[in-house]
């Protein structure tokens, strides 16, 4: 899982990520969709990062999370 895929840093991580033959899928979290279509990855775009309540079934049986998400 990685939280706030659209910035640069983030970006990197993501790219490597797919990249990673020992990944099997990527799960992100923005505010804003990304650019970038892959088969491993599920992108939920959700405003609120102060709130994961409505949307954290996804988030069971992930292996790593990197979190690289800016102040709004």
């Amino acid at each position: 899982m990685i939280f706030g895929a659209s910035g640069m840093v983030d970006k990197g991580v993501l790219l490597e990520c797919l990249d990673d033959a020992r990944v099997e899928r990527v799960l992100l979290v923005s505010r804003h969709p990304t650019d970038v279509s892959h088969p491993k990855i599920r992108e939920i775009v959700h405003a609120d990062f102060t709130e994961f309540g409505s949307i954290k079934a996804p988030f069971t049986n992930l292996d790593a999370c990197f979190y690289a998400a800016g102040e709004r």
